[in-house]
């Protein structure tokens, strides 16, 4: 991916990312499907990278115990899921959509398909775990 950078819908709330990722999923669960009105396309970053712009405009609901869930202030953007506590806080789940660049992403693997609905199906072979393997 040539680009580390990205941003909203309405460009108030920017990025750019210490390392370009590689790889993206989806997750299916219902917390996500509500929050994005399909499966969370996202690929991961750890706390330290990522460098965000506009960050006053950043909106951020605690959705769980152990992460919160953010959007764009002005345009209502899905932005990224954070963890909060445990060995991974602070890790982000960034929305694969905010990338200027996406184009050499490498879709490999998709969670909570227990819970998917058909019609958020997508083709091709990957992993794709359930709730319980998820915990196991």
């Amino acid at each position: 991916m040539a680009g580390t950078t990205g941003q909203c819908m309405c460009g108030a709330v920017r990025f750019t990312l210490a390392e370009p990722p590689v790889r993206f999923g989806a997750c299916h669960c219902e917390m996500c499907r509500r929050w994005t009105g399909s499966a969370f396309m996202d690929f991961d970053v750890p706390a330290t990278g990522v460098t965000w712009q506009g960050e006053a405009q950043i909106r951020a609901l605690q959705s769980s115990e152990k992460a919160e869930r953010t959007w764009c202030g002005r345009c209502g953007s899905t932005l990224y899921y954070r963890v909060r506590g445990g060995p991974h806080d602070g890790a982000y789940s960034i929305s694969v959509g905010l990338l200027d660049d996406a184009s050499d992403l490498d879709f490999e693997r998709e969670i909570f398909v227990d819970t998917m609905t058909g019609c958020f199906a997508y083709a091709g072979d990957r992993p794709r775990l359930t709730e319980s393997e998820l915990k196991g």
